[in-house]
């Protein structure tokens, strides 16, 4: 359902509609311009273009996604095509690395344009999982499906080995609790990480007790960004660290970690590069050779595409040897939930997989490693945003519900969660705490009180009930706005700044993110920003963005635009909390919140909210600024 949910939507968005449709909606970019082409990390060709028209357009071509070229101006996709995968995206100019070995010859036409693709892997990939998963029988995988999803409840905790380093002394007695229950656990275990609590550093520090003593882990994340950040925590942490996974796709801090990049540093790499280009010289001699030749050319031909096909064998083998000793000297293996399925890893078993903010993995995804793993260790907070799903059928039926979520009900005792919390004033922690965390969180004495200045309240919710700010639909992209809202939130930011002083803004470099649940919002937002005098000085140290663009971020400024303002008091998609708890919790010092009291007042979370919110003497009218 959820396979044929995406593909609809990128079948009505890309495939049936016109190139002036598609360039409208921000899924095509035509025309293009090729800036340059070049060798990049791997060996592989990398090219950089240019839009050369319609340049304010949003669209939806982003850093990982699968791309395809076409050259037709008609657009149609049956026509010449080469496929590639985004490195990034900077204002007009996107930079991709090509799938294939040479630019083909048609790429420097003048009707260059590009298709964002559809990612039938993921779905193939999954389904492959779960169809192991249903038919396993008298085995390991058997047996976690039964301790995941049955009725069993798995092994007593094992006794932790006696040489183990002794308790990490930066760690806080709760990370301590966790980091103990994961080395003992026979099974499964679980962290639950609250926004601030220092999970990364947990999960990091149970990483090396298992490399201890198992030698080598698997560790996988749902997205790239995830990955990415504990491949650098791990490598600052001296451990031989490799990442799997498409170049393109990986940060810049963490591209020497990629198989390609350790390719190219290992010892054979210069016997390997040098029977590459043999080969490719073979290759061209024999395509030099036209369709009219003599027995003495047609036998050239034939010797040189055996000596190639030599060739291509040397090659591959020294290859395979190459990537297979860096697979078996590599402590900690980094990769995504359907990287996990990459080539390279094909046969190789893990005594342990971690799979981190595993809160936001489809249960699917997270079985592609749980296929090579004995034991499975998930950290993540079912409380903050769930998986991306398109089709509202799949999660009602239960797709929306994760392995973690389910795992951390059915193991109270197998689950550690972490008190203490590092990044917000006690005050932006306290409802999050009570109503998510049953005021579990703890707010550390460094951030306990800090504020963005004495005078300044560390919470603010200015409800805009009675003043007629009623949102709008956008008629084309059907998102939500609401200009009123959008003005105030902006003169109230605008207010903080003028009171700090923008001197002081820009020396102290105090960070402020603007959220809205919107991407109409969003665009209104940015426009008022980009025109405000106050704003512009310090417009380097303001983002303004969806929630889902903030996870995992903070900022000593929040300010949250909520938009919804009606008579049939409708929140929308504002009734997922978890995304509204993930916008609170960005904040160190300082939380706006902007909203009709109306509206949100009659869903049971943000009555509450607000609830608390008057009895601590954060809210007050917008008729009263």
């Amino acid at each position: 359902m959820e396979r044929q949910a995406d593909l609809e939507q990128y079948r009505q968005k890309v495939l049936v509609r016109s190139l002036h449709q598609r360039v409208k909606e921000g899924v095509t970019w035509y025309p293009v311009r090729l800036l340059r082409d070049y060798i990049g990390t791997g060996e592989r060709v990398m090219i950089e273009i240019e839009k050369t028209s319609h340049f304010d357009n949003p669209h939806s071509f982003q850093s990982g996604k699968v791309v395809s070229f076409f050259t037709n101006a008609s657009g149609k996709p049956n026509k010449q095509h080469v496929n590639g995968v985004i490195n990034f995206v900077k204002e007009n100019v996107m930079t991709i690395t090509l799938n294939g070995d040479d630019l083909p010859d048609w790429i420097d036409d003048g009707s260059l344009g590009i298709d964002v693709m559809f990612d039938e892997m993921t779905y193939r990939e999954m389904e492959y999982a779960l169809r192991k998963v249903m038919e396993a029988e008298d085995n390991r995988l058997a047996e976690l499906r039964e301790i995941l999803l049955g009725d069993v409840v798995g092994n007593p905790p094992l006794v932790a080995p006696k040489d183990q380093e002794p308790e990490a002394s930066y760690l806080n007695e709760s990370q301590r609790s966790a980091v103990k229950k994961i080395v003992e656990a026979p099974d499964v275990a679980f962290i639950h990480g609250p926004p601030g609590t220092g999970k990364t550093t947990t999960i990091v520090e149970c990483i090396k007790r298992t490399v201890q003593t198992e030698g080598q882990v698997l560790v996988c994340a749902p997205s790239n960004a995830a990955v990415d950040l504990l491949v650098e925590k791990l490598a600052l942490q001296g451990l031989n660290t490799l990442r799997i996974g498409h170049p393109a796709r990986v940060t810049e801090q963490s591209l020497s970690k990629t198989l390609d990049a350790r390719i190219a540093e290992h010892n054979h790499f210069d016997e390997l590069r040098s029977l590459r280009r043999k080969l490719e010289q073979l290759r061209h001699q024999a395509g030099q050779f036209k369709r009219n030749y003599g027995h003495f050319e047609r036998e050239q031909k034939r010797m040189a595409r055996e000596q190639a096909k030599l060739l291509k064998s040397d090659a591959d083998m020294l290859e395979f040897y190459i990537v297979n000793d860096l697979l078996n000297t590599s402590e900690v293996i980094c990769c995504t939930l359907v990287g996990s399925s990459h080539p390279v890893l094909k046969g190789r078993k893990f005594k342990t997989v971690f799979i981190d903010e595993a809160g936001q993995a489809l249960e699917p995804a997270c079985w592609i490693p749980l296929l090579k793993s004995h034991r499975a260790i998930f950290a993540g907070d079912h409380f903050q945003l769930p998986p991306t799903i398109k089709s509202r059928e799949a999660a009602n039926q239960g797709l929306s519900r994760t392995l973690f979520e389910k795992g951390i009900e059915k193991f109270p005792g197998h689950s550690a969660m972490l008190q203490v919390q590092y990044r917000m004033h006690e005050a932006i922690m306290k409802f999050s705490s009570h109503y998510f965390y049953s005021d579990g969180l703890i707010a550390h004495d460094s951030v306990k009180h800090e504020l963005l200045r004495s005078y300044e309240q560390p919470v603010e919710f200015v409800d805009t009930a009675g003043c007629g700010y009623t949102e709008k639909q956008d008629p084309e992209t059907l998102s939500r706005f609401n200009e009123e809202e959008a003005e105030l939130l902006i003169h109230q930011v605008e207010k903080i700044v003028e009171s700090i002083g923008v001197s002081a803004w820009l020396d102290e470099k105090i960070t402020m993110g603007i959220i809205t649940p919107y991407s109409a919002q969003v665009d209104r937002l940015q426009h008022l920003a980009g025109g405000s005098e106050i704003l512009e000085p310090i417009h380097r140290l303001v983002s303004i963005n969806t929630v889902d663009a903030f996870q995992g971020q903070e900022r000593d400024v929040i300010a949250i635009s909520f938009v919804r303002s009606n008579e049939k008091s409708e929140v929308g998609f504002l009734a997922d909390i978890r995304r509204t708890n993930v916008a609170m919790t960005r904040a160190r010092k300082k939380l706006i919140m902007i909203g009709d009291s109306a509206t949100l007042g009659a869903h049971p979370f943000y009555s509450t909210l607000m609830e608390f919110l008057q009895e601590d003497g954060f809210y007050k009218s917008a008729y009263a600024l």
